[in-house]
């Protein structure tokens, strides 16, 4: 086997810094994990010096990769695993960049969804784009208060503000935009005044923004301190908020989605076991689970608990206790996916009904499922009563033949809308 020395040369704030640092690794080795490498080494352009530099990469990201090719290992951080990701794929080591994707699907939250989109959108990582969006549209106060929001690219500033199913206040977006202009500004070592930012910003996100949807309060006090609409435009606005105008030439006057009709998250579980002590489902036993609401809602789906990589075939079923009459019987194939919205991540399936299932304050619901498939997690710590977006269920434990209670079982999650 053949020694080949790999230097790695650190750029530095735009010029070389006289710092190298060495990882020794074997041509042969590298060659076989990654096509890359092996034309580097032994294809017509191979390399015949004793070592070469690779100046686009860290050394942390560098030293994983090679971990990963010697010994089917590798240890991801936050801090090292976009490094890592882009290493996996420049060299083509697919299982690698599987791994670096598992790791992120894992640890995505609002905190770094904005450091990974571009990446996952870069990479054409579909799956994780998706799950980017959703966290951006269930929790989008939190992630546009995040550091990374303000580091992110003008476009994606305006997809974001675009968006219909964003769940935040109109006036905290804009602040949110605004500071990003700021930012901007700054790094360009320009005046932050309103003209400058509205330049930056252009008439695509400063139009995308629904002012029309601020309370006049808002406006005013936040808004027009900033100074990025003209005076005309400002005028129109302030017309509409006081309703003396019916529309607003230019901005969109609906709220977006996430703010009436989102589809919300109920949990009912505190914790989670996945020790492998789940129960093997057969189709001959059912869950079942008795609720009630305080105001009348709109039930979209239910989320039960199940285990990695798995297959289920599930029927759920939602019937109304005093008159017995079915509203819902859904049947369905499903795989489990890595569950994300609850107190801790976990894998699951959600199991969505064609049409939402009208569910009337003070009468008590049954919901039953029968699922057949590999052993699951079940849910532990649940609670009597929980409160969410403003509504509060109240569970009571019926005749379940699997053990599902209010105390532990399935039905981790109810999801439905406000109607």
């Amino acid at each position: 086997m053949i020694g080949h020395c790999i230097t790695l040369r650190q750029i530095r704030e735009g010029h070389e810094s006289e710092t190298k640092q060495v990882i020794p690794a074997h041509k042969f080795v590298l060659s076989i994990s990654s096509p890359v490498f092996e034309a580097m080494f032994y294809g017509e352009l191979a390399e015949s010096k004793d070592s070469i530099e690779l100046p686009d990469c860290e050394y942390e990201s560098l030293l994983e990769l090679f971990r990963f090719i010697y010994s089917d290992e590798v240890n991801l951080s936050g801090s090292n695993v976009m490094g890592v990701l882009y290493l996996a794929k420049k060299y083509m080591v697919p299982s690698l960049a599987k791994t670096c994707m598992a790791y992120l699907e894992k640890n995505l939250d609002p905190s770094n969804v904005f450091n990974i989109l571009p990446s996952a959108e870069k990479y054409e990582e579909r799956i994780l784009v998706e799950q980017c969006w959703k966290v951006i549209d269930d929790e989008t106060e939190a992630a546009i208060k995040s550091d990374g929001f303000a580091a992110i690219e003008r476009s994606l500033v305006e997809a974001v503000v675009r968006r219909d199913t964003l769940k935040v206040k109109e006036v905290d977006l804009f602040k949110a935009v605004d500071f990003w202009a700021t930012k901007k500004c700054e790094e360009k070592g320009l005046s932050a005044d309103g003209s400058e930012k509205r330049r930056i910003l252009g008439d695509r996100i400063v139009k995308g923004t629904r002012y029309p949807g601020m309370t006049s309060q808002e406006f005013v006090g936040v808004v027009l301190d900033c100074k990025i609409l003209t005076q005309d435009e400002t005028i129109g606005i302030m017309k509409y908020l006081h309703s003396l105008l019916d529309t607003v030439l230019g901005f969109p006057v609906n709220n977006r989605t996430g703010r009436k009709g989102l589809v919300y998250h109920c949990s009912r579980f505190g914790s989670m076991d996945e020790s492998g002590a789940g129960i093997v489902r057969t189709s001959s036993k059912d869950d079942c689970l008795k609720f009630t609401v305080d105001k009348n809602i709109s039930l979209r789906g239910v989320t039960l608990c199940g285990s990695e990589n798995s297959k289920y075939f599930v029927t759920v079923k939602v019937k109304k206790e005093v008159s017995g009459k079915l509203r819902v019987s859904k049947s369905a194939e499903v795989n489990s996916e890595l569950i994300r919205s609850g107190p801790v991540p976990y894998y699951g399936f959600r199991v969505m009904f064609e049409s939402p299932i009208f569910i009337e304050n003070g009468f008590v619901f049954l919901i039953e499922s029968s699922i057949s498939g590999a052993s699951t997690c079940f849910g532990k710590s649940g609670k009597n009563s929980v409160i969410s977006s403003g509504v509060k269920f109240n569970f009571l434990t019926c005749c379940s033949r699997k053990g599902t209670t209010v105390d532990e079982g399935q039905y981790s999650e109810f999801l439905f809308s406000v109607t």
